[in-house]
């Protein structure tokens, strides 16, 4: 509680309550608060704490809702139908990795590439990549894209920033961030660019940097049909001349950071930094939240193989 007055008076009127504790509490004519600080902070966080488990409480009775994840029932009401639990098991992969493509490759891989990247290597620098694009973080970009649950790019937006920063120096680097872009009937269907929306999110996270948010400039002026189940050839077929850029002077001797929520076969992401570097980008980093490890289980059962033998060698010996 607080401390008994030591003087009132009125100024102008309102009426001044001084206390012993230092607190001034400013009551205008009507009674109502006028100003106080740390009064007005000590009622707002016990006023939040209160009024948050009050809406938690009405929340688990009367608004019912399961982790979207887990699908156990939630206990906090939030714009974000996932439990603290499984955004908690979000974690960043733990390969070895291609030094350009970023696919994971068996430790000690001859300079650390890939098959792929040894024998047509892609048309940007290098790629990184969050996490695999499995379990939570696989459902958190669902429920983004497909769902329509926009909270969900805050949580990858924080994952991809986290990911940039560690990978790149970007004190007093300047770098256009431009998003993969959709055809516009699909954004139109969809309503928002998920690559777009995760990209804003991670240059807040980044902070001061000299990070440029371009779009509009990249546009994908051609639907293309899906890729799953192409080849590798018909991938690059089917993505060949769907992208453009509608002022490529703005590009030349930029560095690019090219932003998308997965990477799967990267065919879509190289056709675009082919246009970018065809502009006259003098670098072009892409950085995806998931990552699809295509090599990842022949590497790991590569290893187990090798261990076997070597076991085998051992209790033989």
């Amino acid at each position: 509680m607080l401390d008994s007055p030591t003087y009132a008076s009125c100024q102008g009127g309102y009426t001044v309550l001084r206390f012993h504790a230092a607190w001034r509490v400013v009551f205008s004519s009507t009674g109502d608060l006028v100003s106080t600080r740390g009064f007005y902070r000590f009622f707002l966080e016990r006023a939040g704490r209160s009024l948050r488990l009050m809406l938690d409480s009405f929340a688990a009775v009367f608004l019912p809702s399961d982790c979207r994840v887990c699908a156990q029932p939630l206990v906090h009401l939030a714009r974000l139908p996932v439990c603290e639990l499984c955004l908690h098991s979000l974690e960043a992969a733990h390969v070895t990795r291609c030094s350009i493509c970023g696919e994971a490759v068996a430790p000690g891989a001859a300079d650390e590439l890939c098959g792929v990247c040894r024998r047509v290597p892609p048309h940007f620098d290098f790629a990184i990549s969050y996490g695999v694009y499995d379990g939570t973080l696989r459902r958190l970009v669902h429920l983004l894209k497909y769902e329509r649950l926009r909270p969900a790019a805050k949580v990858l937006g924080e994952k991809l920033a986290g990911v940039i920063a560690a990978n790149l120096r970007l004190h007093g680097r300047s770098m256009l961030v431009i998003p993969a872009p959709l055809h516009r009937s699909k954004q139109r269907q969809r309503g928002f660019n998920q690559a777009e929306s995760i990209a804003r999110v991670a240059i807040k996270n980044l902070g001061n940097s000299a990070l440029e948010l371009h779009t509009g400039n990249l546009r994908r002026v051609r639907a293309t049909v899906s890729q799953t189940g192409l080849t590798r050839h018909q991938r690059r077929e089917n993505v060949r001349g769907a992208f453009v850029l509608t002022a490529a002077e703005r590009i030349r001797d930029r560095s690019i950071l090219l932003v998308d929520d997965v990477y799967t076969t990267g065919t879509t992401l190289n056709e675009c930094a082919r246009v970018l570097r065809n502009a006259g980008a003098k670098e072009i980093v892409v950085a995806t939240v998931a990552r699809v490890y295509r090599e990842a289980l022949a590497v790991v059962a590569s290893e187990n193989a090798r261990d076997l033998a070597a076991a085998t060698m051992k209790a033989a010996g």
